[in-house]
């Protein structure tokens, strides 16, 4: 399941709706939202996300979430390090290798860990900005 397909189904039962209903609202077949759901998909289309955001009556932060999450949910990510160092190349492949290993809060762990590096990094940057 994707970070995309798990927030959908929590805000389609939230919502009290059916996969029924969401398919024939956004003119989808229900298999493909429940491949959606499920990470059997790919990321859906900025238009779909929007048309489920209005479907659902989400606005603001909640459709925002809901497209920050559709970002990061490609089920197959592909990582270019052709142009990086070794150090980047040796991690891409560390983490590739060993990804289905990971339980969900070590994967969490993870994750903070790493947008916490980025925060820093993104935070020097805007500092150096003029």
């Amino acid at each position: 399941m994707t970070p995309f397909g798990e927030h959908m189904r929590f805000l389609r039962l939230k919502h009290k709706k059916t996969l029924k209903q969401q398919a024939d609202k956004l003119s989808v077949s229900i298999a493909y939202l429940s491949a959606l759901e499920h990470g059997k998909r790919g990321r859906p289309s900025p238009v779909l996300i929007s048309e489920i955001c209005v479907w659902l009556g989400l606005i603001w932060d909640e459709a925002e979430q809901l497209k920050r999450l559709a970002l990061i949910s490609h089920p197959r990510p592909v990582v270019d390090v052709s142009c990086l160092g070794p150090r980047a190349t040796a991690l891409a492949n560390i983490l590739a290798s060993n990804i289905d290993r990971l339980s969900e809060d070590q994967c969490s762990e993870l994750r903070f860990c790493l947008d916490e590096m980025l925060s820093s990094i993104s935070d020097k940057h805007d500092h150096n900005k003029p």
